[in-house]
């Protein structure tokens, strides 16, 4: 299986071009993780204060997606790039439109959660809602920091970190369905709150898939429905 070999080019314009690509990445990785916190802290500090910002970031994500990946294909056309190459700007490629799902989700939380300002949570809901943020923050720095590093090892520890989601998600979900039952005047508020939870929960998923780009790009082999997030497959 051909290994990394970046910045091993005859081209040194060729070498500048990819690194450009992952600095670009990273950025962008930078920029979706600032506007998760942006929308936790609306979420569990009831501060709306972020909205604005949130909505210029989301242009500076959805502006940084289309450049990288015109960047991407003048690669392709232009360089043809084999093996190592070829992986990392595929696995660029697809890495892109979950990075910028990241952000959507982040925006859709903002949104919700400025529904929520006025709104008492209770200490059990409002703890969970923001251990979900900070673990979905950490697995996307967590996947960030394994692609820059085209660390294996850090990316299956970091999917491995989904199951702490779920397991805080289901258990979420189960209380705000009893608040629901026993408040059903609370139900849109309680609604409100449950999608926000989701939202958290598909970042973890989305962080996730990073992974296993950056498991696609090291080894090049595609891991994904092979069971390695949940520990019951070898590594390779």
């Amino acid at each position: 299986m051909d290994r990394l070999h970046l910045n091993q080019h005859i081209s040194r314009q060729f070498n500048s071009e990819i690194e450009d690509v992952r600095r670009q990445v990273l950025a962008m990785g930078g920029l979706v993780e600032e506007q998760i916190a942006a929308a936790l802290h609306i979420l569990v500090e009831r501060d709306a204060a972020a909205l604005a910002e949130i909505r210029e970031r989301e242009r500076q994500i959805n502006a940084a997606e289309l450049a990288i990946d015109e960047r991407c294909a003048f690669i392709l056309a232009r360089r043809q790039p084999a093996a190592s190459d070829l992986r990392l700007v595929l696995a660029v490629m697809k890495m892109l439109a979950d990075l910028e799902r990241i952000g959507d989700e982040a925006k859709r939380i903002a949104k919700m959660a400025e529904k929520l300002v006025g709104e008492e949570g209770g200490t059990e809901v409002t703890g969970a809602l923001s251990e979900l943020g900070l673990l979905g923050r950490g697995m996307l720095r967590g996947a960030l920091d394994a692609f820059a590093r085209f660390d294996e090892h850090l990316a299956l520890e970091v999917m491995r970190r989904d199951r702490r989601i779920d397991e805080t998600y289901r258990s979420l979900f189960a209380v705000l369905v009893a608040r629901m039952q026993q408040q059903p005047e609370q139900i849109p508020v309680e609604l409100d709150r449950l999608w926000c939870a989701r939202s958290l929960e598909r970042i973890g998923d989305r962080c996730k898939n990073l992974c296993e780009f950056v498991l696609y790009l090291v080894r090049g082999k595609d891991v994904r429905h092979s069971g390695l997030a949940k520990g019951d497959a070898p590594p390779f």
